[in-house]
């Protein structure tokens, strides 16, 4: 079996013009771990990056705390080593600092020192530490401790991109659920997470799923209000006091709706900031930040909605003093909203796609039961749902939907699956 695998391996990569990997080299392949050793003794730090670099490990060395620092801040090491009694910073100040900056707080720390007393020990750990390793070091030492940490790391990596995924669809499904029962909430919530999403990434803000939750959820409070109520007072115009008054009410609705899920705190907390006035872009705060791009994103979107072109919006929020952070429209200053045009077509049941807009409601063969409202962008879920109504009781075909212009129903379903 191994020499057949072998060899179809050879024949798809002379097809491919590429020499193929030996499958036993590929299978004994093991990950390298990116580790920054920091100690001011010469002798220490060629030890260790020897002793690193024969295990398979990229190394990094620095003699000073602060040029780790700035390191770390360009590429995150997966591990540091790090000396307590250095010049200009000791271990435990540089610690600290990394345990301070969200993004590098989550890279393990193994100390280095000669100091065996307990309360280095101790406060090794109260900086931020995760072992302690005592000078002078044995190698099998730092061996078995460097591969036991960097295994953790990674395992933690893994569950935690697990548990955002995880996350991240298990929200996406609420939010299909809210956008259901409101279809005018799909549209603009695609639209702000448009937005923000790609402000994030030009922002480099750590996290972006954090960003993206928001933007969708945002509006969930929105459910409460009848459509028009939400279409008069999200645009401002026409809209009646009692429905301003309700329509400021949606973020702590958000927030209640939100708040007791684990790891949405922060999402729930942008939430129920984003109609608040007086944020600082400058705290460095990510719930603040967070409301900061709702808020303005929803400024944006009013406006390009009144037909305001996009980037003219931004120009009249940089002339409202305190209407939003520069930062933010600095960031979207080569965003344009999509402009996809579509087409309307006439289709029975079995041709429903995701992705596809219903152009009219969908009720049952009799009329009795509106299944789903004009305006919904169909889910999985959602086509779903009508087939099951159409095996049951009947639905009345064929369903009007808007479909991108020039797009076949083939090629429609594949750019659904994308």
């Amino acid at each position: 079996m191994k020499e057949e695998l072998q060899r179809l391996a050879e024949s798809t990569a002379a097809r491919a013009g590429a020499s193929p990997a030996p499958i036993n080299a590929a299978a004994n392949a093991q990950p390298k771990g990116n580790i920054m050793v920091v100690d001011d003794q010469p002798a220490n730090l060629k030890l260790l990056e020897e002793l690193l670099t024969q295990q398979g490990h990229s190394v990094r060395s620095f003699p000073r705390g602060r040029l780790a620092l700035d390191s770390a801040a360009r590429n995150l090491p997966d591990l540091i080593l790090l000396d307590i009694n250095m010049p200009e910073m000791n271990g435990f100040e540089v610690c600290k600092r990394l345990k301070a900056d969200e993004k590098l707080a989550t890279i393990p720390v193994l100390f280095l020192s000669a100091l065996s007393e307990t309360r280095n020990k101790v406060n090794a750990f109260r900086s931020g530490g995760v072992d302690y390793i005592t000078k002078p070091f044995q190698l099998e030492e730092v061996r078995a401790r460097v591969e036991t940490h960097l295994q953790l790391q990674r395992a933690r990596q893994v569950e935690r991109e697990l548990l955002e995924r995880t996350l991240n669809r298990a929200v996406k499904a609420l939010a299909d659920l809210a956008h259901l029962m409101s279809p005018t909430l799909t549209e603009r919530s695609a639209a702000l997470r448009s937005m923000v999403l790609h402000a994030a990434a030009e922002l480099r803000l750590p996290d972006p799923w954090q960003y993206e939750l928001a933007a969708m959820l945002c509006l969930i409070g929105c459910i409460t209000l009848p459509s028009d109520a939400f279409a008069h007072a999200y645009v401002g115009e026409n809209a009646s006091p009692e429905e301003l008054q309700m329509y400021r009410a949606h973020p702590a609705v958000g927030f209640q709706l939100l708040s007791q899920i684990p790891r949405l705190e922060n999402v729930a907390e942008m939430i129920r900031l984003q109609q608040i006035d007086t944020l600082d872009w400058t705290q460095d705060n990510a719930a603040e930040r967070g409301a900061l791009l709702l808020r303005t994103a929803q400024e944006l979107d009013r406006r390009t909605l009144r037909g305001i072109p996009f980037q003219a919006a931004c120009d009249q929020l940089r002339g409202i003093p305190g209407k939003s952070a520069a930062p933010l429209l600095d960031a979207l200053k080569d965003y344009s909203p999509s402009r996809v045009q579509f087409e309307v077509k006439h289709l029975m049941v079995s041709n429903l796609l995701p992705g596809m807009i219903l152009e009219d409601d969908v009720v049952t063969e009799d009329g009795s039961l509106n299944v789903i409202s004009k305006g919904t962008t169909l889910t999985v879920t959602l086509v779903e749902r009508v087939r099951n109504f159409s095996r049951t009781r009947g639905v009345r075909e064929p369903v009007q939907v808007r479909v991108p212009q020039g797009v076949c129903l083939d090629e429609s379903e594949r750019l659904a699956r994308a």
